[in-house]
């Protein structure tokens, strides 16, 4: 999704995560996240959330905090191998970088960076192709959202920080991390995006990279045409403020927060003139190759502690796969939210809390301790 909520259902995103959005049938999550790329297409920009199952932790969602001031010309921008990033900056302290999911933007984050804010400096900052950042016309896949946090930490954090992401962002937190390791003293991931690995679906993999001469010529341009039709429409459709609206109230457990500020955060970026063409490589050029990254191969090179702020009635990625996180990764904290797929959006007080409770006793002093043997 784009929208603030900004998760398609990429968060299955085998192995990853600007959506639009027509209403999708929401297939209930079995151990294994499964992606149907016709409905991830539909499901198109918008986000999620929402809800049927047992609760874990209650709470009324946004009730009297303070908000991130909604600003059309967005905050402040880095320019990065020649593209415009936005990001927003906040607080002092000891650093915390926000990192949305798919489709969505920093002010995704717009409950969460003035609390964090309070005792940390907190970075929010817009994936290439979303948001208020460029909507480059690149080959998109994971590891240039990779590329562009890893380079975000040395370039503009310039020490060690904390790395916070919600469904693709939460995959991408993992990868940055992992190729950070001294830098990246903690990830907390939100309904995150990315698959375990399968043996047979390696396999698969590699009998459909062998291509006929029919298919490479015929098919594949036909193929081609007929994608760009669809898509094309499909975003034309779901762009529309009335849909987004209409998807949103359907997926957000307290459809209090759907407003005109998420709303606006959702339509602005999708009138972009190339948001449509990226739209049409996300749904087809990054979709077809993101089984190559997984998330046991990403979690044998991380070194930092976990935590995990899970809704528990996120119908695209349920509490099964943050178990098995913790099984494969042991120093990893749990906390199960009754939330959807954006719990930061969905139940904030109860985010802001976990995080900074996780953040003051696991993260916070040891970074000061290495700081101080340092000086």
């Amino acid at each position: 999704m784009s929208t603030s909520c900004a998760t398609v259902r990429t968060e299955c995103l085998n192995s990853v995560g600007n959506r639009l959005a027509v209403p999708a049938r929401i297939n209930h999550f079995r151990g294994k996240c499964e992606l149907n790329r016709r409905n991830f297409a539909l499901n198109g920009i918008v986000a999620a959330g929402a809800s049927v199952m047992t609760p874990s932790v209650v709470a009324e969602p946004s009730k009297g905090l303070d908000k991130l001031p909604f600003k059309p010309e967005g905050y402040n921008y880095w320019t990065w191998r020649g593209h415009k990033i936005h990001y927003v900056v906040e607080g002092e302290g000891f650093p915390v970088v926000l990192i949305h999911g798919f489709g969505a933007s920093a002010f995704h984050w717009r409950y969460n960076i003035p609390e964090l804010a309070k005792k940390y400096k907190v970075y929010a900052v817009d994936l290439i192709g979303f948001g208020w950042s460029e909507k480059a016309l690149i080959d998109y896949d994971a590891l240039v959202w990779r590329d562009q946090i890893v380079d975000f930490l040395k370039e503009i954090v310039k020490e060690p920080a904390v790395l916070v992401g919600n469904s693709l962002g939460g995959f991408t937190a993992l990868v940055a991390a992992a190729s950070l390791t001294d830098q990246v003293k903690g990830v907390s991931l939100l309904n995150s995006a990315g698959q375990f690995g399968d043996a047979s679906s390696a396999a698969k993999e590699t009998e459909e990279t062998e291509e006929t001469a029919l298919q490479k010529l015929i098919l594949k341009p036909l193929k081609e045409i007929f994608q760009r039709v669809f898509l094309g429409f499909l975003f034309w459709q779901a762009k529309q403020p009335a849909r987004i609206k209409s998807v949103l109230k359907s997926v957000y457990k307290d459809s209090s927060n759907v407003d005109d500020y998420l709303i606006d955060s959702i339509t602005r970026p999708a009138d972009d003139p190339n948001a449509g063409e990226v739209y049409y490589r996300l749904m087809t050029r990054f979709m077809s190759n993101q089984r190559k990254y997984t998330l046991d191969s990403v979690l044998r090179q991380l070194s930092c502690p976990l935590l995990l702020l899970w809704g528990d009635l996120d119908p695209w990625v349920g509490p099964a796969k943050a178990n098995r996180i913790k099984e494969f990764y042991p120093n990893t904290t749990v906390v199960n939210l009754q939330a959807g797929h954006c719990p930061h959006d969905e139940v904030p007080e109860l985010v802001n809390k976990a995080l900074l409770d996780w953040l003051s006793t696991t993260v916070t002093p040891a970074s000061s301790l290495e700081t101080v043997s340092e000086v």
